[in-house]
């Protein structure tokens, strides 16, 4: 069987480890599609076509918010889906950012839904802070199927509950970071890492750093770059030892051009995207 993760490591080494996030919004597109006349859905494609087929050959992963398409009703699950399928059509691997977690039966649902069918992607984002029983429906899957477990987010109140400070003395995104990194030991591909990975936010690189030395066969992916803050300063500690992540952007990216004309968007997107990928490259060590 071919991992998935094998397949995510590979793209982050030989393109970059820039994760585009394909969380596109109305209010993102240039006038040449806003004002095209097209419905909803086909704008919203259209766009993310665009992105796709200028930075798939330099990229690890595409990462695609729900919420964004969700927000437009059945209109904008269709360009959902057909973002989707596009992309992993053009060989890529992507993360369904669903932030999915609930009880045993209702994850058996979620996994189905997101993990196969018209709304099939590679990856889940799951929120393992329920426990157990969010992961292992997904379990089955695993393999050419993998997931991203909610570990230390890079919003500003995630503190409020994952820094809490445990009997034990250490915080809780520890105790679930080293649960995670159990669970993930179940599913390992050939190039070290587990097809169980988290999502730890580069604008507290010192919690990342503690959370590292727990995870040492975990992949993460890695919000927070760019418009939320984080830099690639932030992430030389985790990244000094080699490739162990990918690391998204979105906004940044997607609206690249705005500014600077819209007639095509998409090479600013790329260009941003080049960018991106050496400042990162040049913190990742051999």
């Amino acid at each position: 069987m071919n991992m998935i993760i094998d397949k995510l490591y590979e793209a982050a080494v030989q393109n970059s480890a820039v994760c585009i996030g394909l969380d596109t919004i109305l209010k993102y597109l240039p006038d040449c599609i806003a004002k095209s006349g097209l419905s909803d859905c086909d704008k919203l494609f259209a766009f993310n076509k665009e992105i796709i087929d200028k930075t798939y050959d330099i990229v690890a992963c595409y990462k695609v918010q729900i919420a964004c398409y969700e927000s437009l009703g059945v209109v904008g699950l269709a360009a959902y889906r057909s973002t989707l399928e596009y992309a992993r059509s053009k060989g890529c691997v992507v993360i369904a950012d669903v932030k999915r977690g609930d009880i045993f039966s209702t994850q058996e649902q979620y996994a189905k839904a997101h993990l196969s069918g018209d709304f099939e992607a590679d990856i889940v984002t799951l929120n393992a802070y329920m426990g157990e029983d969010t992961i292992i429906p997904f379990e089955k899957y695993l393999g050419d199927k993998g997931l991203f477990a909610l570990v230390k987010t890079s919003n500003p109140s995630g503190k409020d509950f994952q820094d809490l400070e445990l009997i034990s003395g250490e915080p809780l995104y520890i105790a679930v970071g080293r649960k995670v990194s159990e669970w993930g030991e179940r599913s390992l591909g050939s190039c070290g890492f587990s097809n169980i990975g988290a999502v730890v936010g580069c604008t507290y690189p010192k919690e990342f750093a503690a959370l590292k030395k727990v995870m040492p066969r975990t992949f993460f992916l890695v919000p927070g770059y760019g418009a939320q803050g984080g830099s690639a300063a932030d992430l030389a500690e985790i990244f000094g030892d080699g490739v162990c992540g990918v690391v998204n952007s979105s906004r940044q990216i997607l609206c690249a051009y705005k500014g600077k004309g819209d007639d095509d968007f998409a090479a600013y997107s790329r260009a941003e995207t080049l960018k991106m990928a050496a400042d990162l490259k040049s913190v990742i060590g051999k």
